[in-house]
């Protein structure tokens, strides 16, 4: 039988998804910044050698990697924050061959 999710409850999904996307409008900025330091220590050392291509492939590359680093994780803060992880069912529990770090 599957236990329930703690995110099935409205009032808890509400809670959680509300600090997920906080996170992630966080990082927006923290991408950002990310982007413009990128890009400056790129015009500091290539000088006018920087075209608007690789601007533009950096700005993209080091963004939606910061973004989507961003949400990865903040989905896996979102599981275990809210409960979800505990909700599972361990189909190796009694396993003896399994090691068991609990």
């Amino acid at each position: 039988m599957v236990k329930p999710s703690p995110l099935d409850k409205d009032a808890t999904a509400k809670i959680a998804w509300a600090r997920y996307r906080r996170l992630m409008r966080g990082m927006v900025l923290v991408s950002l910044i990310a982007v413009v330091g990128a890009l400056g220590w790129l015009r500091f050392s290539m000088g006018e050698a920087l075209s608007i291509h690789m601007i533009i492939a950096t700005a993209a590359g080091v963004g939606l990697s910061v973004m989507l680093g961003a949400a990865l994780m903040g989905l896996v803060f979102l599981s275990s924050g809210s409960g979800h992880d505990e909700a599972i069912e361990d189909p190796f529990e009694n396993d003896p061959d399994m090691n068991h770090d609990r």
